[in-house]
């Protein structure tokens, strides 16, 4: 399988507000970037969206090297917790209701389709790739004010 560095980061003004979401694809020496955004959202799905959207992007199976600043995507992913959310019925250990379901259903597919590694960066910090996506989510929800 190849192995591809994916970077995500997602962008909110007011949550919810408009928002943005950015990735960097890197395979060898090929660099793609991606971005969107939605009118009304929040910033943890806009984090999910740039990972979904990334990993899409992938026309055949890879090992994935993922690094993003959003600590909800990596927790969840990496205790187990969206896997709990979803044998309870997208339901959290304490009863209430997991949100971003939606998002989360597609992100374990896609985690099952690929071999993803996960790595947390600090946000606006010195990663230019992690800073690159900021500026590609921040832009999307510029263009939607």
């Amino acid at each position: 399988m190849k192995t591809v560095t994916l970077y995500t980061d997602g962008a909110c003004s007011g949550n919810p507000g408009p928002g943005g979401w950015g990735a960097i694809l890197i395979f060898g020496s090929h660099e793609k970037e991606l971005s969107g955004g939605e009118p009304k959202t929040t910033n943890n799905r806009m984090e999910l969206t740039a990972v979904i959207r990334g990993l899409e992007a992938l026309k055949e199976p890879c090992i994935v090297e993922l690094y993003t600043d959003s600590k909800y995507v990596i927790d969840a992913l990496e205790k187990g917790w969206a896997k709990g959310w979803k044998a309870r019925g997208w339901v959290k250990a304490d009863k209430k209701p997991a949100l971003n379901p939606d998002l989360w259903e597609r992100l374990l597919e896609l985690c099952e389709m690929h071999t993803v590694s996960l790595h947390w960066v600090k946000g606006h910090a010195e990663n230019l790739y992690n800073n690159r996506c900021d500026k590609l989510a921040v832009g999307e929800w510029q263009k939607l004010k």
